[in-house]
């Protein structure tokens, strides 16, 4: 049997490139870098499989280009990118990556923590500007992690990742989710229910892990952050229009709460530009899932369920199984 002819869109890493180019005919963009629109049909052509990342834009336009096409396989575990209800309009199966990156992102949301809390980012610049006179009492103080109060918006996978960290630092843990836990699974994790509100009201931290769907598009805005307290700081390591950027800036410049640590964007990779110049802020760039192990088993995954769909066979992560009957 010959092998599938596969385009990826970007490299990933030379473990999961490794598994393409011995078990497809891999076609890929060498330069890490976001394929134009031409680009993308024009590496489309004549292929069996995609592997697309998050950046890629794959709508019904793009997929009427390659009508032979049996899969878009994404290196990611959200796929709004890519315009689900066109691939099954055209019976081509649609898969992600999930499970993977639990613990990684739950990591990254915990760095952010202790980074804009403890004012570790404003004081790697106060270092670097060698304006630093020394030790002072009163010199960027920020706030305590250790027995603080972490509110949880969405309490799957990574957020139940999140309360295995906040129980070594003696945290006290509030969640709201869209399907609340039963008591004997709250009382086994050590979490209360409180409503969204009352969540955003008591929490010192509040870190979000919810799906991005129309439901949690704008899920924070102006009225949500309006009631955190003003000492309390929002963290989000989900997707970026979960939050309301143009609000968040305003609550941010007027105190509204103390600060945010932002791994994801509205708009990526723009920014609302206020945002690079804020002190009360911490903005690195989509590290969720960056580590060598992580996106190894990603990018393994991906390829994977690109190839079963090439053979023919059922791909472990389909998020549109309806598409093969």
């Amino acid at each position: 049997m010959s092998k599938p002819k596969i385009f990826l869109t970007r490299p990933i890493p030379s473990a999961s490139m490794g598994l393409l180019e011995r078990e497809s005919e891999l076609t890929f963009n060498p330069d890490d870098r976001v394929l134009s629109r031409e680009e993308l049909i024009a590496g489309l052509a004549g292929q069996d499989g995609l592997v697309c990342t998050l950046m890629d834009a794959i709508d019904g336009d793009l997929l009427d280009t390659n009508p032979e096409l049996k899969v878009v396989a994404n290196y990611a575990v959200g796929y709004n990118n890519i315009d689900v209800a066109a691939a099954t309009e055209r019976k081509i199966p649609v898969t992600n990556t999930p499970g993977v990156l639990t613990d990684s992102t739950a990591d990254m949301a915990w760095a952010l923590m202790f980074a804009i809390g403890r004012r570790v980012v404003e004081g790697d610049r106060l270092v670097r500007s060698r304006q630093w006179r020394g030790w002072g009492p009163m010199q960027l103080l920020g706030q305590d992690i250790t027995g603080a109060t972490l509110g949880l918006i969405g309490l799957g996978r990574i957020g139940k990742a999140m309360v295995k960290r906040a129980k070594g630092f003696d945290m006290k843990i509030v969640y709201w989710n869209r399907t609340r836990l039963s008591e004997a699974e709250e009382a086994k994790l050590g979490v209360t229910y409180l409503p969204q509100t009352e969540v955003l009201a008591t929490a010192d931290f509040v870190s979000l892990h919810v799906a991005l769907n129309p439901e949690t598009t704008h899920l924070i805005g102006e009225a949500e952050l309006a009631a955190m307290k003003p000492t309390a700081y929002l963290i989000n390591t989900t997707r970026g229009p979960v939050v309301d950027e143009k609000a968040l800036v305003k609550a941010l410049q007027t105190g509204a709460i103390g600060g945010a640590g932002l791994d994801v964007f509205e708009k990526e990779p723009a920014l609302e530009p206020e945002l690079y110049d804020l002190p009360n802020v911490v903005i690195p760039p989509h590290l969720g899932s960056a580590t060598i192990g992580t996106r190894t088993k990603m990018g393994n995954m991906a390829a994977e369920n690109c190839l079963a769909a090439c053979r023919g066979e059922r791909p472990a992560n389909i998020v549109n199984p309806e598409v093969l009957g």
